[in-house]
């Protein structure tokens, strides 16, 4: 018997909780690439952005600042473009960094979403194979009540070894949601990193022009 014909046999061993789990799986797998294209295209852009917000913030123009970052979509010139916002409004540093910190909290959910789900359906597929194997049991037990003395045993062991499919299959998922969960979650905290990191950047780079300018300001006054 092949490995095909092997697990086809081992999934209708199982029962109808084999069905929800599957479902589980491929729910699971689907946020898995979502987040994955989304999160590397995000890294992507992030990254080609920063090198052009550099580039703009080295000449000290405010202006040409603000207007990449409203033509840009990516995460990084959105929270530059708060604080430039806030820069041409207040010389406070610290409502710059309020501003850019409202921008940044306003990026961190879009680059959560959906991720979280990933632990809740290993828990769900963990749960759906202990309650598969656990009314296999049931069944088990119900239908030995009934049978011939001498076939009991046979038929306990048999029953038993088909109730814990539903249990190894739920784990088979469940494991590796959780690895899933886990690998995505570090992608995300990396570019939230790599994002605070920026604003950082971009918060002493507006504060210098800020300061450069009130010192031309009060030398022309």
């Amino acid at each position: 018997m092949g490995m095909y014909e092997s697990f086809v046999s081992f999934f209708q061993s199982g029962g109808v909780f084999m069905i929800p789990i599957v479902i589980v799986l491929a729910a699971g797998l689907a946020i898995t690439i979502e987040r994955y294209i989304y999160l590397s295209a995000t890294r992507t852009k992030n990254q080609l952005a920063w090198k052009k917000i550099q580039e703009v913030l080295s000449t000290g123009n405010i202006n040409e600042a603000l207007k990449f970052a409203e033509k840009s979509k990516c995460a990084i010139s959105k929270i530059m473009g708060y604080g430039v916002m806030s820069a041409k409004t207040s010389r406070r540093r610290d409502d710059v960094e309020t501003a850019m910190e409202e921008g940044l909290m306003e990026v961190v959910p879009k680059l959560e979403k959906r991720t979280h789900y990933l632990a809740t359906f290993a828990n769900v597929a963990t749960l759906l194979g202990l309650l598969g194997t656990i009314i296999g049991l049931i069944d088990a037990f119900t239908a030995i009540s009934e049978a011939n003395p001498a076939d009991k045993a046979d038929l306990l062991s048999s029953s038993i070894s088909v109730a814990m499919n539903t249990t190894a299959f739920g784990l088979m998922v469940g494991i590796p949601l959780l690895l899933l969960h886990s690998w995505l979650q570090t992608k995300t905290t990396e570019i939230i990193d790599s994002l605070e990191m920026a604003s950082v950047k971009v918060l002493n780079s507006i504060t210098t022009h800020m300061r450069g300018k009130s010192d031309a300001e009060q030398a022309a006054g």
